[in-house]
């Protein structure tokens, strides 16, 4: 009885040394310097390892994502469009696909557009163009816009016919960088609130994107979500998801 008491003390803590202490410290990105950076290394908390820069900045967006949101009339579109006509097909297109490596808009979910425009509104997301543009909308206005644009057919891109070229980032994320399926948040296995759409987005647009979260400079995102995710990712992957993504369209 004794032997195996003692037998199950060892195998416990020769365990715990493996998992909080010899794994998490075998990754090039880890930085721990103690045993309680490593257990919450091990545990999957990103404020508590690495150098914590982009955590600390800016503090992102003032937007509370509402379910409401998401609702839209065809009233709504209706006026949306029109305004449109006024002021986004410069950029975005005659029927929100871009032609100019800006977002593609044609069936973006309308709680993105309505934060977005919002966030440039309030600062949150720096663009001298757009938030020259957002400011002077009214609450109505911004609501109509979502509205015309989730009406609109999303751009077809090339079906993945052969899964091995998904990106594993895309299909199953990173877990041992704390990292999501791009998927699940963005389509494919699901979607959350918030989360754009991105097939068929351009991918300089994308590249820019992705580099600026990772960076900092960009910063309107919920509690950094996007931040943590992508301030671990090489060149060479935030490539693979951008092209993933902006892959050729069909007509």
């Amino acid at each position: 009885m004794r032997a195996s008491i003692l037998a199950l003390i060892a195998i416990t803590i020769v365990s715990l040394l493996i998992g909080f202490v010899w794994l998490p410290s075998a990754h090039s990105d880890f930085t721990a310097k103690g045993l309680w950076d490593a257990i919450c290394r091990a545990a999957g908390v990103p404020g508590s390892w690495g150098n914590g820069d982009v955590v600390a900045g800016r503090p992102g967006t003032s937007v509370v994502l509402l379910p409401a949101m998401r609702t839209a009339t065809s009233e709504s579109a209706g006026r949306g469009g029109s305004l449109a006509l006024e002021k986004c097909t410069m950029c975005h297109g005659a029927r929100g696909v871009s032609s100019a490596n800006t977002p593609n808009l044609a069936g973006q979910y309308p709680e993105v557009i309505i934060k977005q425009l919002l966030d440039y509104q309030h600062g949150d997301r720096p663009s001298a163009a757009m938030q020259a543009i957002a400011a002077p909308l009214d609450e109505k206005q911004v609501r109509d816009l979502a509205a015309y644009y989730a009406s609109l057919p999303r751009p077809r891109n090339t079906p993945v016919t052969d899964m091995s070229k998904v990106p594993r980032l895309v299909s199953v994320g990173d877990p041992m960088r704390n990292i999501a399926p791009c998927a699940a948040c963005h389509g494919g296995m699901d979607q959350k609130l918030g989360a754009p759409w991105l097939e068929g987005m351009p991918k300089d647009y994308l590249l820019a994107q992705l580099a600026d979260f990772a960076s900092g400079a960009r910063a309107n995102d919920s509690h950094a979500q996007m931040r943590n995710m992508v301030r671990t990712l090489t060149k060479q992957e935030i490539g693979e998801v951008a092209e993933f993504y902006a892959r050729q369209r069909t007509e």
